[in-house]
């Protein structure tokens, strides 16, 4: 899934894909699932579901991780970006209130690529939804 928003008068997208995990431990060595909860508490995860995360429910987020996040998003959508402090700095501004409402149907999907259902007795199943 991709997205593409405009950040300070420049287009910028972002994409999440199998591969966002992956991308994101390798640059910042921890584990993006565990981060990303850190990230939106697991009283908030129905209102991202429903897209209904609030400028308030942001103003609580640890904004280091969604800076992290975000980076690595628009690292998949495109992977000659620089690093995050380099790609940080070429905005004059960067609106993170607004930017973390549009991202969250990116945030959600990354979640459900990877989600796993497990049942008594058998075997796990990863199920990878469009």
């Amino acid at each position: 899934m991709e997205k593409t928003i405009i950040i300070d008068g420049k287009k910028v997208c972002f994409k999440s894909s199998g591969a966002l995990p992956l991308r994101y431990k390798m640059q910042f060595g921890r584990d993006f699932f565990k981060e990303f909860f850190k990230l939106v508490p697991e009283n908030k995860l129905n209102d991202l579901q429903k897209g209904t995360l609030t400028k308030d429910d942001i103003d609580d987020m640890d904004f280091e991780l969604f800076y992290n996040i975000a980076w690595t998003m628009a690292k998949t959508a495109d992977s000659e970006i620089p690093d995050p402090i380099t790609w940080l700095d070429g905005f004059d501004v960067f609106p993170i209130h607004e930017i973390a409402l549009e991202l969250q149907d990116l945030l959600l999907a990354s979640l459900q690529q990877t989600k796993k259902k497990s049942q008594k007795g058998k075997k796990q199943q990863v199920v990878a939804k469009k």
